[in-house]
């Protein structure tokens, strides 16, 4: 089968398409046939060895996609062959064919955009459990959303608005039509200051819960955007800086900073615990779906590309022009 290779530690750029064997189908697996697979910074720090978690070499990156059941193990519990699905994956997404757990395996129902479900496994539980486990959002509460725009954002200002909260959203001007539509109460210019703004929309009270993605600056001014008794939630520092708290803030203010990594509740952390987590996690992933069949969530797809197009995919997603996902199709189409 093709797969995009990483015998070393390198730049994405420099990777390798190569032909080898499918991966074995082990206990509880699953075997998809790939037909998209999410591209991402991470993967990047990933095949560069700069990630917390390093797959053994040689290995092919992805951790996310979305194709057709092949087979299953005897003892999996998997939705019949020629079934399309959602999976996560540790690695090996970007790739013809993949064995994912069963555990993360998720049918897709039918008349949803398939190449868009790539938002599924990763981005838009990482925005709800968040929002939900970590930020107990509420209807009618206030939400800032930093980076709205991104995959991780976009999914926090659908999720937010699926619960019944405002959302203020920041993100690039071109990105700001395509936010309103979403439902954002106000979209601020993510080039500019926004503490003023968000204190003039909320009349001074600030918000309840901050989602940032981007850390940085960004992270200081939109912890002076909280109401007394808020929340900022910290999901990654895509703008490149790891920020350093001043906690007499939080008392000062009676505020609290929270951070979500959705890795644990896959495996990805020390102890793997996937299987303890496995119920949560499927209820949520159960939800996610329940909201986009009703139309209260809209996974955006940036842009689909065949797999021997790799560069240029991470082109698009360094770039930062991007709005949702940019994915790959080893099968040389999108998935329709």
């Amino acid at each position: 089968m093709k797969a995009l290779v990483c015998d070393s530690w390198r730049d994405f750029d420099d990777l390798d398409l190569k032909d080898i064997p499918p991966p074995p189908l082990r206990p509880r697996g699953v075997r998809i046939r790939v037909e998209a697979v999410g591209v991402s910074f991470a993967v990047q720090l990933v095949v560069a060895g700069k990630y917390q978690r390093k797959p053994p070499l040689p290995f092919s990156p992805g951790t996310e996609v979305v194709g057709t059941v092949i087979e299953a193990a005897a003892d999996a519990e998997a939705p019949p062959p020629g079934t399309r699905v959602f999976a996560v994956l540790d690695w090996g997404g970007m790739a013809e064919e993949v064995v994912a757990d069963d555990i993360h395996v998720m049918a897709l129902p039918p008349g949803l955009p398939a190449a868009a479900a790539v938002a599924l496994p990763i981005s838009y539980p990482t925005a709800a459990a968040a929002l939900l486990w970590r930020g107990r959002l509420a209807a009618g509460q206030t939400v800032l959303v930093q980076g709205a725009g991104g995959g991780v954002g976009l999914a926090a200002l659908e999720v937010a608005r699926a619960v019944g909260a405002e959302v203020i959203a920041r993100a690039g001007a071109a990105k700001h039509p395509m936010l309103t539509a979403r439902g954002a109460l106000a979209v601020l210019d993510s080039a500019q200051p926004f503490r003023a703004a968000v204190a003039e929309i909320t009349q001074g009270r600030g918000v309840d819960l901050v989602v940032d993605t981007l850390g940085g600056e960004a992270f200081d001014e939109g912890l002076r955007c909280l109401a007394e008794g808020g929340t900022l939630l910290t999901l990654g520092y895509a703008a490149g800086a790891i920020p350093q708290l001043g906690v007499n803030l939080l008392l000062l203010k009676n505020i609290g900073v929270a951070g979500l990594n959705w890795g644990t509740y896959i495996g990805w952390s020390p102890g793997d615990n996937r299987q303890v987590h496995a119920p949560r996690v499927r209820a949520l992933w159960q939800q996610l779906l329940d909201w986009w069949e009703a139309g209260k969530l809209r996974p955006e797809l940036h842009a689909a590309l065949p797999l021997e197009n790799f560069r240029e995919a991470m082109a698009l997603v360094r770039g930062r022009g991007v709005t949702g996902r940019v994915v790959l199709c080893p099968g040389g189409t999108p998935p329709g």
